[in-house]
Parts: C-alpha cells; structure tokens; sequence
C-alpha cells in the first residue's frame, strides 16, 4: 500500500486506475467494457445536480 500525500490531497491515480491500464476494465486486456447505463437507471439519474445551499 502506498503512503498517504503528508499535505492532504489526493493522488492522480488511484489503485483502480493503475489496474484497468494494466489489466483492461474487466480484468482482460483489450476487452470491451459491457458495463453500460440501462434505460431505467439513466431516467432516474438527475440531469441537473444541486451543489447545495450554504447556511
């Protein structure tokens, strides 16, 4: 496992981002990637996010 940044912020690429390089999305490189969003799920996904309201 790798250290932690001392100041904070967050590293460019994560575990998951190293291994989809090197591996594929589904584990086999050069594989597509099934995965995709079904029309209930993309009905259901809010177009427009609210970032919310500061108090």
């Amino acid at each position: 496992m790798r250290p932690r940044p001392i100041d904070g912020v967050a590293p460019d690429k994560t575990e998951d981002d190293i291994a989809r390089e090197q591996l594929g999305p589904r584990g086999v490189l050069g594989a597509p990637n099934p995965a995709r969003m079904v029309p209930k799920v993309e009905k259901n996904t809010p177009k427009h996010i609210d970032p919310g309201h500061t108090a």
